[in-house]
């Protein structure tokens, strides 16, 4: 394959493509299993703050051992979070603002 910008690895393709389908087997599995259990409240109060823990899960250490980049995405995802109250919006905000601090910097 070419060297050029927007050249894909087949194999990357492809583990792109099985986590995809393992993500949508897990989703799938999880709501057929939600319907046949009996969900309590503390149950459900967890599963509610899950996705914000997998992300900060995630993210923590990146940012831990990030430099002033990553560090100013962070003001940027709390600054958005904090007037939008939305995570895919401050998400989003992050990840642009990270990858201009980076061409910036």
């Amino acid at each position: 394959m070419g060297e050029g910008l927007l050249s894909l690895d087949p194999l990357v393709v492809g583990v792109i493509l099985a986590m995809a389908l393992v993500t949508a087997l897990t989703k799938v599995g999880g709501f057929w299993l939600l319907r046949r259990i009996d969900v309590g409240e503390r149950l459900e109060a967890g599963l509610s703050v899950l996705p914000g823990a997998i992300v900060i899960s995630i993210l923590g250490p990146e940012l831990a051992a990030g430099g002033p980049a990553e560090w100013g995405a962070a003001a940027v995802v709390v600054a958005v979070m904090w007037r939008a109250e939305s995570i895919l919006l401050s998400l989003c905000g992050g990840i642009g603002a990270v990858i201009l601090f980076r061409a910036l910097g």
